[in-house]
């Protein structure tokens, strides 16, 4: 995967507020993640008195073929053979894929792009305690398919599994929007209600999705954490500016799992609390996740990395924060004030290629840890 920045500067309008961050996995093409920071509400905005100017960076990532197969194990278990085969599982491992990164730009580089001839960018979102949350009707709804069973330690575990018909679930979502438009303004799946793309499941009941996160809390602290989409309930790209799809408080040493529909970009922020910190323009100047899941205009392809880029260009304070495969592969990560820094981005890496983690069409099982030092 390649990523490609350039340097956009922006003029902010007397009347309106930075918009667009660009973080996110670079394409979409929108083929990679966008790293959009877009410094107004509209792209479009009418030139008034120039009153202030912000840089964005989009990036734009160009994914390359897998270099290894993901390898399916069925596994049976006396429990197991006892369900129906909708009941059974398939553990697969997601270490596929090359370790192509994605990374985030100034903003929320989400629309990563999976197409070698797409580009995209992506922004960044930010949230706070007193934005709407959308809460998925059913978030632990069962699935259609019969869910697996399992008690113990193997409980922890079956979230990686997946439906052994290849048929996941989609209760609890909201209707798929149309995408539109390409490059960084690639707009994906947003949910309609908007936000209802994303929605927190049990863990129980998490195996049974597609794209899957496994979010692991602080062993000492309360955590408030919020997620949204890349393109805003307006359609500009300011999804980070006062929106989130799901709020939550993660408390010290909990675990929680949140679910994504296909084709859906966007990020996360993480802080001590009970909500985001912001810049001067109301975005979330904390450290970001970024996603890419199963972008439809790349193949399928799902990204992801981890930024400080909106923390640092605010001059506030970098969360330590850890995104990996399930199975410990493809890990972006960044510790508490940036004292160590892999595969992620920082404010002085905006314009770097190939950070981040990558995989081609299928199931996506990643863990996050916050707080992570």
């Amino acid at each position: 995967m390649q990523w490609k920045s350039l340097l956009l500067c922006a003029a902010i309008a007397e009347s309106a507020l930075a918009r667009t961050h660009g973080h996110q996995r670079r394409q979409h093409g929108h083929g990679h993640a966008q790293e959009a920071h877009v410094a107004a509400r509209d792209v479009e905005v009418e030139v008034h008195t120039v009153v202030n100017i912000e840089h964005v960076t989009l990036t734009t990532t160009v994914y390359g073929q897998p270099t290894e197969a993901a390898e399916a194990t069925t596994s049976t278990t006396a429990e197991a053979a006892a369900t129906t085969d909708a009941g059974a599982f398939v553990e697969i491992d997601l270490d596929e894929d090359l370790a192509i990164s994605a990374s985030l730009g100034l903003s929320l580089s989400l629309g990563l792009g999976l197409g070698d001839d797409h580009t995209s960018t992506t922004t960044h979102t930010s949230t706070s305690t007193n934005t709407k949350t959308h809460t998925a009707a059913s978030q632990t709804a069962a699935s259609t398919t019969a869910a697996a069973t399992s008690t113990g330690s193997s409980a922890s575990e079956a979230w990686t599994a997946t439906p052994t018909n290849g048929v996941y679930s989609t209760a609890g979502f909201g209707e798929r929007t149309n995408s539109s438009s390409s490059g960084v303004t690639y707009s994906g799946n947003v949910g309609n209600p908007w936000g209802s793309n994303i929605q927190e499941v049990s863990a129980s009941d998490a195996w049974q999705y597609k794209y899957v996160i496994r979010m692991e809390g602080s062993n000492t602290k309360d955590w408030f954490v919020s997620f949204w989409n890349k393109i805003g309930p307006d359609g500009k790209m300011d999804g980070w500016y006062g929106h989130s799809a799901l709020n939550f408080t993660l408390a010290a040493g909990e675990t929680k799992y949140v679910a994504f529909d296909e084709n859906s970009q966007g990020g996360w922020g993480a802080a001590e609390g009970d909500s985001l910190p912001t810049d001067d323009y109301g975005g979330y100047s904390c450290t970001w996740g970024e996603f890419d899941f199963g972008d439809t205009d790349n193949s399928g392809w799902s990204g992801w990395d981890v930024s400080a880029i909106q923390a640092q260009n605010a001059d506030q304070t970098v969360q330590g924060m850890r995104i990996c495969q399930y199975s410990d592969k493809q890990c972006s990560y960044i510790t508490t004030d940036a004292e160590t820094v892999v595969n992620a981005y920082t404010a002085s890496e905006a314009s770097v290629d190939g950070i981040g983690g990558t995989v081609s069409s299928g199931a996506v099982r990643l863990t996050v840890e916050v707080d992570y030092s």
